[in-house]
């Protein structure tokens, strides 16, 4: 298999952090980590859009030659295909939950910093834009609350004892926010220690490069 990548975008990170995850879990996948270079249009090349029709990162090549296009169904398929020491786990209850968190953090969190990223500081060349930066900054600010509060019980993850998929989403954008210099944690202790507890990983310190 083939993932089709770029290291600093998050949808890209968050696949690349699962994968390093389950790596430290003994799960090897054999996946080729290919880079496409995004802020040289690499990704609207003739090559890149056989294998994604939309132009974006990342892409996973099966074995079987076709593509998955998006990144929390590459998770699924590889938590499916490679059974052993999943990252979702526990009770239906629980991993339903884990699941529904993951999904916060990615619509409700990280969606906003991405355009607050892309609206301050752009890699991509975009205009800075102050007022929506603003509008995007304070939305993030309920589900940060909601992830502060879910900390108070002790649980040294966002999901309880175990790394799950919501960690490797929340880093991935967080790398993002580091990358433009940007301090989004506010007066959650909890979630700044999480954050440093993360970054200490051997999977966070394969991936993350910033």
């Amino acid at each position: 298999m083939k993932l089709y990548m770029v290291p600093l975008a998050p949808n890209p990170t968050k696949v690349m952090l699962y994968i390093a995850e389950r790596e430290q879990l003994s799960v090897l996948m054999n996946i080729e980590q290919i880079v496409v270079n995004t802020v040289k249009g690499r990704h609207k090349e003739p090559a890149h859009l056989a294998r994604n029709p939309f132009g974006t990162v990342p892409t996973l090549e099966m074995d079987d030659g076709n593509f998955i296009v998006e990144s929390l169904p590459i998770i699924e398929y590889l938590e499916d295909k490679f059974s052993k020491h999943r990252l979702y786990r526990g009770t239906s209850e629980q991993r339903a939950k884990a699941r529904d968190l993951e999904r916060i953090i990615d619509l409700r969190i990280g969606g906003p910093m991405g355009a607050y990223g892309h609206a301050t500081k752009s890699p991509l060349g975009r205009p800075s834009e102050p007022k929506k930066a603003a509008q995007y900054l304070q939305a993030i600010q309920t589900p940060m609350d909601h992830l502060e509060l879910l900390l108070t019980d002790g649980r040294p993850f966002l999901c309880g004892e175990h790394v799950n998929v919501a960690d490797c989403t929340m880093q991935s954008s967080l790398q993002f926010m580091r990358f433009i210099g940007a301090d989004v944690f506010g007066n959650r202790p909890l979630l700044r220690a999480w954050d440093e507890r993360y970054r200490e990983r051997p999977a966070a310190q394969a991936v993350l490069k910033w």
